[in-house]
């Protein structure tokens, strides 16, 4: 499966890179949180381990590099179980000049090659706005609190623990009532996900309420998660405001901003569209298993 990703990516000329896995920056998106170094003898710093390969990929394509891919080992804390792992596989690739559409052709195109198979060629593919009209009866851009939680049946705890916390909500309604009803034989593409979920992809410019993001699930497995990129530094700076914002109402940790993203975007970020997806939710479907256990040979369960 590794030999044909490589293959579709050699046939489309994107070029393969390499990143570091320590960084002195973490991600501030509220729903990731990286694994912290506090005692280092080489900085005055607490170091990380990257999360994904974004940030150093985004300096490559500012410093002039090509299309590029990469496929390397990422590490996230606090995930772990049927379909999470704290360290696995991430296939991260960008394309120059790519708009939505067509960066959600080329992911499909990849699983295709991936699973060596023609039949995932045509997928579903939805807006995030109409999925939850159709499904669930509510619009995501402007229901209530109240509306979401009447809409994923919510008792007192439950509407307790998530509070006002709206995007909570639609993750909630996304996974419990709406995934699930994926065909299981296709691929689904989901578009256009609300402003405030928006993380490093930028406003649909014909409707600034969205955002230029797509997820790609198979049933209710995600595969892939992509943007149209945002190239506004100070934008990016304002959302990661926004972030800490957010961390600090949910009492976790506030990050420092990420100095060399904003640099880079400062120094010219070309018009891109990019995807992460993880190799081992391909293998996954091509084993026909639902517990990442069964494609990792040193889970981090066996080691305990």
């Amino acid at each position: 499966m590794m030999r044909r990703i490589r293959a579709c990516f050699d046939a489309a000329d994107v070029l393969e890179v390499d990143t570091p896995a320590l960084s002195s920056y973490a991600v501030s998106d509220t729903q990731i949180e990286s694994f912290e170094i506090q005692q280092c003898l080489v900085s005055q710093r607490p170091l990380y381990l990257h999360t994904s390969p974004e940030v150093c990929m985004k300096r490559l394509l500012s410093a002039g590099y090509p299309d590029i891919f990469s496929i390397c080992r990422v590490f996230r804390d606090g995930e772990s179980g049927p379909r999470h792992q704290p360290e696995f596989t991430m296939i991260e690739w960008y394309r120059l000049g790519f708009g939505l559409q067509d960066i959600v052709d080329d992911t499909i195109k990849l699983i295709a090659a991936a699973l060596n198979t023609d039949e995932l060629a045509k997928p579903h593919q939805y807006d995030y706005r109409d999925i939850f009209l159709q499904i669930v009866n509510v619009d995501p851009l402007t229901a209530t609190i109240d509306e979401l939680a009447d809409a994923a049946s919510a008792d007192s705890d439950l509407r307790k623990a998530l509070g006002d916390e709206r995007d909570d909500w639609l993750d909630l309604l996304l996974a419990t009532l709406i995934a699930p009803g994926f065909d299981t034989h296709r691929l689904t593409v989901l578009q256009h996900y609300p402003a405030s979920q928006a993380a490093l992809a930028r406003l649909c410019p014909d409707e600034p309420r969205v955002a230029d993001r797509f997820e790609v699930f198979f049933g209710a497995l995600e595969l892939a998660n992509g943007y149209v990129e945002l190239v506004d530094a100070e934008e990016q700076l304002q959302r990661m405001h926004a972030d800490n914002a957010d961390r600090r109402r949910r009492n976790r940790t506030a990050r420092p901003h990420d100095r060399s993203l904003l640099a880079a975007l400062q120094a010219g970020l070309p018009a891109s569209a990019g995807v992460a997806m993880g190799f081992e939710r391909l293998q996954m479907i091509h084993d026909r298993t639902d517990d990442i256990g069964d494609v990792i040979t040193f889970s981090f369960e066996a080691e305990q």
